[in-house]
């Protein structure tokens, strides 16, 4: 599939709050192009984009609006999520950030990052278009609520923190990146990836396939291999800084002011198809970092432990998935008015 490209469509649909829209890779989905960043331009890997997504259909009694926000070697493409979501009573939108997804371009390497701020400003601008949109569709200003997975939920805490959206009224973290996995030889290699980030930035540090994602793909979910593929994508020194850094922040403690839902799996094994809880369990990120540090990014944090999830709760097998979006609903109710 190719990326939406607003220039390439011979279409267009104008709505009040400014963007073009033009019918995306799903069904009943429209995407339109949020145009290049401003506060971290590309430097040697060309264009640089983001990519709102919408779905066409409004829920009935629009409450609110929901940005669902994807992770790493990930996009947007989970529309049980957003139906979840439309059902609770938000219009539901998600951004593929730069270098993901929809908004991979020619040159692009893959998700990489030289600071945390880069995934902040697009959480800015994609909340920014969404209520926006949201409000003029509706004819309405909504509140926010965002959805934001792993790296994604790592970059949404700290914009949350530093920069939300006057509209945000409650954030939603599905096993977000706070800590990971090492042995202790792992975590002494670390410590030389900041030094090694400031002279070779995109240095691919951890070219490692993804059996998590391999996983996916055998237990039924569909998806475009090309933007969330199981040979993984290689780890640059600058991703591993970038989120390193960021993690350090969280593990300080941030001032979150809004209600925050804080979902993960009930335990972390290894990334291996022969482990034997693989679809059971968190391969990806340390949950005992989770349990730790989510206490301390805000006053209003509600951690949810969710036995048999996956990394991804809205992606684990049915029970604990249901067990996850109804938590999800649940959290909507109280938080939007």
């Amino acid at each position: 599939m190719e990326p939406i490209s607003a220039d390439a469509v011979a279409e267009e649909q104008v709505e009040p709050a400014g963007l073009a829209w033009v019918d995306d890779v799903l069904a009943g989905y429209e995407a339109a192009d949020l145009g290049p960043p401003t506060v971290f331009p590309p430097r040697a890997d060309g264009e640089l984009t983001r990519t709102l997504v919408r779905r066409t259909e409004l829920p009935g009694q629009p409450r609110g609006a929901a940005l669902i926000v994807h992770g790493y070697n990930d996009y947007f493409f989970a529309t049980h999520l957003a139906d979840a979501l439309g059902a609770a009573g938000c219009v539901p939108y998600a951004v593929d950030m730069r270098r993901a997804g929809r908004s991979l371009r020619a040159r692009n390497q893959a998700h990489h990052l030289d600071h945390i701020d880069e995934l902040v400003e697009d959480l800015a601008d994609a909340s920014a278009a969404a209520v926006a949109d949201a409000s003029a569709r509706t004819g309405e200003e909504l509140p926010l609520v965002v959805h934001a997975h792993s790296t994604g939920a790592l970059a949404a805490s700290i914009w949350a923190n530093d920069r939300p959206d006057p509209a945000l009224a409650g954030l939603v973290l599905d096993g977000p990146l706070f800590g990971l996995p090492m042995t202790a030889w792992q975590a002494a290699a670390m410590r030389a990836v900041p030094t090694l980030a400031r002279v070779r930035p995109r240095q691919v540090v951890v070219p490692a396939p993804s059996p998590y994602t391999t996983g996916l793909v055998s237990r039924g979910w569909e998806f475009d291999t090309a933007w969330k593929s199981p040979r993984g994508v290689g780890a640059t020194a600058g991703w591993l800084a970038a989120t390193q850094a960021a993690r350090r922040r969280v593990a300080a403690g941030l001032d979150i002011a809004v209600p925050v839902l804080v979902g993960s799996a009930d335990s972390t094994g290894p990334d291996r198809l022969d482990n034997p809880r693989h679809g059971s369990q968190d391969t990806v990120v340390d949950v005992a970092a989770i349990e730790a540090y989510a206490p301390g990014i805000g006053a209003g944090v509600e951690l949810l432990v969710v036995p048999g999830a996956i990394h991804d709760l809205a992606l684990s097998d049915e029970q604990p998935r249901r067990v996850y979006l109804d938590a999800v609903a649940g959290f909507v109710e109280r938080v939007l008015p």
